[in-house]
This record gives C-alpha cells, sequence and structure tokens, in this order.
C-alpha cells in the first residue's frame, strides 16, 4: 500500500492531479457563469443548455481520473503479482511430473529456456507488418478459388501493361 501512496504522490502523479483538479474547478465556474447569464436580462436557453453542460463536462473529468488512477493501480498490482525467482533456487527440484507420472519431468536445461524466450522476444521484434503469402491454392483443392485467383492474375497482368 505504501508503494501505491507513494506512485500517486509523486511529481508527475502529483501535477496530473492539480491538471484534473483544475479542469473540475474551471468547468464548475463555467457551469456557474452560464447560470448567471441565462439568467441576466440578456441571456438566452443557449446560456442555460451551457450551465447545465459544464456539470457534465466536469463530471466527465472525474469519471476520466478515476479511471487512470484505477488503471495505474492495477498496473502496480500486476508489477507485484509477478514471481520473482530467487536465483540461490535454481537448482531446487521441479514440483511437475513427467507424463508416465514419474518424478522425473522433462524439463528444458535452464540455457535452452532462456535462448528460446529470446528467440521469442527477437522473433516478436523482427516480425513483417506485412502478412506471410498465402499457400497457392491448386485447382484439385478448391476450383473456385483457383478460377479467381486466374482472374484477379489476369486483372494485375492488364494493369500491369497499362502502365
Amino acid at each position: 500500500m505504501v508503494r501505491v501512496k507513494g506512485r500517486l504522490l509523486s511529481p508527475g502523479w502529483v501535477l496530473l492531479h492539480l491538471v484534473f483538479l483544475a479542469a473540475v474547478v474551471a468547468t464548475g465556474w463555467l457551469g456557474w457563469w452560464q447560470w448567471e447569464r441565462a439568467h441576466d436580462a440578456g441571456g438566452s436557453f443557449q446560456n442555460l443548455g451551457y450551465a447545465l453542460q459544464w456539470p457534465l463536462f466536469g463530471a466527465f473529468t472525474v469519471f476520466l481520473w478515476y479511471q487512470v488512477i484505477r488503471m495505474s493501480l492495477g498496473s502496480v498490482a500486476e508489477e507485484a503479482a509477478e514471481p520473482v525467482m530467487d536465483p540461490t533456487l535454481s537448482d531446487a527440484v521441479p514440483d511437475t511430473f513427467g507424463d508416465d507420472g514419474s518424478d522425473e519431468a522433462e524439463q528444458p536445461p535452464p540455457d535452452t529456456a532462456k535462448s528460446t524466450a529470446e528467440k521469442g522476444e527477437s522473433e516478436r521484434l523482427r516480425r513483417s507488418p506485412v502478412p506471410e503469402r498465402a499457400p497457392s491454392v491448386t485447382e484439385e483443392e478448391d476450383p473456385q478459388l483457383a478460377e479467381y485467383n486466374r482472374y484477379l492474375a489476369e486483372l494485375n497482368a492488364v494493369d500491369s501493361r497499362r502502365r
């Protein structure tokens, strides 16, 4: 809980709280001002509409502030819930069992697990934004799709010749 309070009272968060507070105060003041304008001699229903609209903006600001705080606290809880691996326990007996029920589970060596994780990370970073080309379909597999692909190829060829 101390970590949460410390995070929400950090300089960046205090500034964010002040911005939200200023927005709520400003929308409240603008609502009051429009209410007074609506009751003046030159006031109109438009001023009355704005007088009712500004407090709604303030309420939305409070709702948004609540959601931002809740999301931040959720990320703190996720960070706290992540298990921390103690390096002194790396040689501990695994608590899983093999497929045959024996105590010997097949687990990759730690170096392999690390390289697999690194490989997955590098694969994620290297992945192309363009999806891989779909395998071609033969006439026997799907005759309609093959005919449609031939038609698209013909259109592409005609379009290429025009350029």
